[in-house]
């Protein structure tokens, strides 16, 4: 039996399949759905979910939530979390610890393995964190589901038969993804997916909670819990009503606290908040090669969604009503339920094809960023290319493993490196494999290997954060739209100069040793001043096209040569 779990950054689920349907399980107050808060007491009691978030105003210093906002970086903003030096795994992994609990509970049998979904757009230190969380929890993840996918997976429960194309749009309390999928006959394949880990609905509660101490001047921080939980309330009851009025009797000892809000002045508040998810849907239609009219439905999921301007904005951006039959809270864990059963053979096959989200590679020489796996590509996957050496004698080579979209090393992100030794051989003789390889769950396994001595470097890549925030990713996917030209002009230019810094020497021995008739020689000497003026000049075509014209204008002259160094060899051969 395998557990489906949604770690979700407000509110998290569990759910497992039987006698062939999959259902969430329910606590001991009859919620399937539990918050993702954990209180911490100060001798070591540990309450999770509901009862942790009660806490939240009489002892908010001990409680955490949102605490996924968090998994996998290096950078972590909460004073809550310092305060209790507890790390974003830890109480990740007591809140799966309750879900497993809850799971013990209803089915009355130990549970040891789980399908845990994780943002689409969550990097390989994001989705290690998150598996050892669950290990921590004592866990064995046997697959982590993006939750676009998830959500994806419950939407064509219903609809195995059909062929259709779906975007499938998950706003929740911290996270934002837009996957685009394709499903026909049980295969369920992602065309394309782009997000934000730290853009979901906290951000709007952040926004009411700045409207509603607009004024009001520093208060203890007791005090502003109680602002935060009347701000999540005005904002689940603005997806209801057209006003809101929040009352606190004596927030401050004496004083009474009334303001009403309305859900117009929330949707002015929240339309650029709203438009940021929009450039991630922009960025992944444009990935996926699809138009607007190819979809077949826009499904909503993630509590966020409930917020009419949301929904409104997202039907004008697809030209399209947007499908709200899935249950915003419990698609997601309903989703990983499923495939859970399917991997346990609880329920009939289907084919998940999910893709990675940003492409991988290596820098080569040059500074060049060599893509081995493009962003995209359906996992899990595997892909590899053959590399030489770069000088003579080379004892070893630095693999610098590289994640982002950039023609240029500099440009992107290294997520890990290491040297593999090198067999002592002339410049392009020795031989090194490098081979990626994505498992299931978006970690990726980098192996070289040195082909004339067979060893091999295998590194995985788990524990590597990139320590970026999502703003950065979303700046640097539109960078590599944005200085696409100047990105391959520079990279064409590296490319003409390594090869002419190669050409160059060769040329000038080949006309010192008389290789080269005297029709030839005003040919060449010309096609050499042009690489030398289009290398001042830094032009990345001209450089291109006089190489060209250098390696054309050589092109007899480097035959005579290798026809002349045979027959000394046949000679040396023969007089042996």
């Amino acid at each position: 039996m395998i557990l489906g779990i949604d770690l979700g950054t407000t509110h998290s689920a569990v759910g497992v399949v039987d006698s062939g349907f999959p259902i969430l399980l329910a606590d001991e107050e009859g919620k399937r759905v539990i918050p993702s808060a954990v209180w911490y007491g100060g001798e070591g009691e540990i309450e999770v979910g509901r009862k942790a978030l009660r806490r939240r105003i009489t002892d908010p210093m001990r409680v955490v939530t949102s605490v996924k906002r968090w998994m996998g970086s290096g950078r972590i903003d909460d004073p809550v979390l310092a305060a209790l030096r507890k790390t974003p795994e830890e109480v990740s992994a007591d809140i799966l610890r309750e879900l497993k609990r809850i799971a013990e509970w209803r089915l009355e049998t130990e549970v040891g393995q789980a399908v845990v979904t994780v943002p689409a757009y969550f990097n390989d230190s994001q989705r290690a964190a998150t598996k050892r969380a669950a290990e921590l929890a004592g866990l064995e993840v046997v697959r982590i589901l993006n939750e676009p996918t998830a959500a994806a997976l419950a939407y064509g429960l219903d609809k195995l038969k059909e062929r259709s194309r779906v975007a499938v749009y998950d706003l929740g309390g911290g996270t934002f993804d837009l996957s685009v999928l394709e499903m026909q006959d049980g295969v369920f394949q992602v065309l394309a997916t782009h997000g934000d880990t730290r853009l979901g609905g906290d951000d709007v509660d952040r926004m009411l909670f700045d409207f509603l101490l607009e004024g009001l001047g520093e208060l203890p921080v007791e005090m502003q819990m109680r602002f935060l939980d009347e701000s999540e309330k005005a904002k689940r009851a603005l997806s209801e009503d057209l006003a809101y009025t929040v009352r606190i009797p004596f927030y401050d000892g004496s004083s009474s606290f009334e303001k009403t809000i309305t859900r117009s002045e929330l949707d002015q508040m929240t339309r650029e908040w709203i438009k940021k998810t929009l450039k991630c849907c922009q960025q992944a239609m444009l990935d996926s090669g699809l138009k607007n009219p190819d979809l077949d439905a826009v499904v909503l999921v993630g509590g966020s969604t409930r917020m009419p301007a949301v929904r409104e904005t997202v039907a004008a951006f697809f030209e399209k009503n947007v499908d709200v039959t899935q249950h915003p809270d419990e698609a997601i864990a309903l989703g990983a339920t499923i495939q859970a059963g399917v991997l346990s053979g609880a329920m009939s096959k289907m084919v998940l094809l999910d893709v990675t989200p940003l492409s991988l590679g290596i820098e080569t020489y040059g500074g060049l960023m060599n893509v081995l796996i493009p962003r995209n590509t359906t996992i899990p996957c595997k892909a590899g290319e053959m590399f030489t050496n770069a000088a003579d004698g080379q004892q070893s080579m630095r693999v610098r493993v590289l994640q982002g979209e950039r023609e240029m090393a500099r440009d992107n992100w290294e997520i890990g490196k290491f040297d593999v030794e090198m067999e002592n051989a002339p410049k392009g003789q020795a031989r090194v494999g490098v081979q990626f390889k994505i498992d299931a769950d978006g970690i990726l396994e980098v192996l070289a290997r040195d082909t004339s001595t067979g060893k091999d470097v295998i590194v995985r890549i788990e524990n590597s954060a990139v320590n970026v925030d999502d703003a950065a990713v979303e700046q640097m996917v539109g960078e590599s739209v944005e200085f696409a030209f100047e990105d391959m002009s520079e990279r064409i230019f590296t490319e003409a100069k390594l090869k002419a810094d190669e050409l160059l020497p060769a040329v000038e021995m080949i006309l010192e040793q008389g290789f080269v008739k005297d029709e030839e020689r005003l040919e060449i000497e010309v096609a050499v001043s042009k690489v030398n003026s289009a290398i001042t000049s830094g032009n990345a075509n001209a450089l291109k096209a006089a190489v060209k014209t250098l390696d054309e204008a050589t092109e007899a002259a480097a035959t005579r040569l290798v026809e002349r160094a045979m027959e000394e060899a046949l000679e040396r051969e023969m007089a042996e």
